[in-house]
């Protein structure tokens, strides 16, 4: 089946963004392809879930790497607005029940399967809206105000995927998606200046005698470096005080939970161990240190998996 027939221009520009050999793959393969030609910002212990809610996954997955490449990949605001407000329009007909893009097609089933809200799905498109209008953000808390739409849907929805709805669970997830967020603004501040954004809060950078035109030539000084001293120590502090969530998960999704937290901190160890140069360094996590935390996780958790109730307790989320 061929995701070109019958969905116009705007489904034509989605396509044009997918990585090659996508755009014709059924529903479901789409979303699993998707996954994996993004694997860097994917689930890192996504392996261990059972694999039931890994399709679920991909397909929440898909919407969300599709709301953000038709925010940052077209170049064009104007036409991003366009698209986003389709994209918007695509997700109220999948709410009400007439699913027609292939992505839609796929998170269908899953909305129906683990019963979940139209409400984060639609903060994200605000986000995403939201960038293209918003290139600067006065003060931290005008940060975290973008945060709550770019970043925390995407914990409440994995969580009721996992079958928790509660709001001291949430409030717990939105903190390490905040956290997780913030690591990535310090991680992709030159690529997000050359967008034309700056998600370093101005206050910040006025307190710490950082100017714009640093910013631009990618200057790292002092000034440079005790601001993100001071944006990193913020952001682990919230990643602590979302620690406890994964404890209160049962069963193997509490490992993405943890490994969640631990990739975003390796995000900032990484920054750190290079001198805060992200203009010369992107400090990702690498195939090599998500393996070694996944493994690590695995070999911590290995008697406890064992113990009579694991296997149970995992198929709940078959």
């Amino acid at each position: 089946m061929s995701t070109r027939a019958g969905y116009g221009t705007n489904s034509a520009v989605v396509e044009a963004l997918l990585p090659p050999g996508v755009a014709d793959a059924i529903p479901q393969k789409l979303c699993e392809k998707l996954a994996r030609a993004h694997y860097e910002n994917f689930i890192v212990g996504s392996v261990l879930l059972p694999k039931a809610l890994r399709r679920d996954v991909c397909s929440v997955y898909a919407y969300c790497r599709v709301c953000d490449d038709l925010a940052d990949e077209t170049g064009d605001p104007e036409l991003s607005t366009r698209l986003l407000e389709w994209w918007r329009e695509e997700l109220r007909e999948c709410y009400e029940g007439m699913p027609r893009h292939p992505v839609f097609l796929a998170l269908r089933e899953t909305i129906e399967r683990r019963n979940l809200p139209m409400q984060p799905f639609d903060d994200l498109i605000t986000a995403f809206l939201q960038d293209q209008r918003v290139t600067r953000y006065e003060t931290f808390d005008d940060l975290l105000g973008y945060c709550r739409n770019s970043a925390n849907p995407v914990g409440r929805l994995f969580l009721h995927l996992l079958g928790y709805s509660d709001e001291a669970r949430q409030r717990l997830s939105d903190l390490t998606c905040t956290a997780l967020q913030l690591a990535n603004f310090w991680q992709d501040i030159g690529s997000d200046y050359a967008r034309g954004r700056v998600y370093i809060p101005q206050e910040d950078m006025r307190h710490f005698g950082y100017t714009e035109d640093e910013l631009r030539n990618h200057v790292v000084n002092a000034s440079f470096v005790r601001l993100m001293r001071f944006e990193i120590a913020r952001t682990r502090e919230l990643f602590a005080r979302g620690s406890a969530l994964h404890s209160l998960i049962d069963g193997v999704g509490a490992a993405d939970i943890e490994l969640f937290t631990r990739a975003g901190l390796a995000v900032l160890n990484s920054i750190e161990r290079h001198n805060y140069d992200v203009f010369r360094h992107r400090c990702s996590v690498s195939a090599a240190t998500r393996f070694r935390l996944l493994a690590e996780w695995c070999a911590r958790n290995a008697l406890a998996r064992c113990l009579p109730g694991a296997r149970e307790r995992s198929s709940r989320f078959a």
